[in-house]
């Protein structure tokens, strides 16, 4: 039995190793640019789940009609600074209605550490003064 040697064509070329390397290079820099997109998209919903739930958390803990009264309120929840402004309703209202109570507007600003804000605006009921 007898092996022939395989000729001088045997094996890669340094140019066909290098190039196969940039494709190699060029493909992992796409795959790390989306999962850093990825990663990015996941943390702004995260961060606007965290403001939507804060800013419930601060509306239902509002005064209620009774004790609710123009002005701004401020705090702090779970590392979120949040601050209500409460002002009178500009929509179209019969001042000549017999009623105890007036529509009031509710601006709720919640921000996360990172900077990131959410505005939400309400409507309620107060006493008149």
């Amino acid at each position: 039995m007898t092996f022939e040697r395989a000729g001088t064509d045997a094996g890669f070329t340094l140019i066909e190793v290098v190039v196969t390397l940039a494709v190699i290079a060029v493909l992992l820099l796409s795959l790390g640019s989306l999962i850093h997109a990825a990663v990015r998209g996941s943390q702004a919903i995260d961060d606007h789940l965290v403001l939507v739930e804060t800013a419930r958390a601060i509306d239902t803990g509002l005064p209620g009609r009774d004790a609710l009264t123009i002005g701004t309120l401020a705090g702090e929840r779970d590392g979120q600074r949040w601050r209500v402004d409460v002002t009178p309703f500009s929509g179209a209202l019969d001042a000549k209605a017999k009623s105890p109570w007036v529509p009031l507007t509710a601006t709720i600003t919640v921000q996360t550490p990172g900077g990131t804000s959410l505005q939400v605006t309400t409507v309620r009921l107060g006493r008149k003064s």
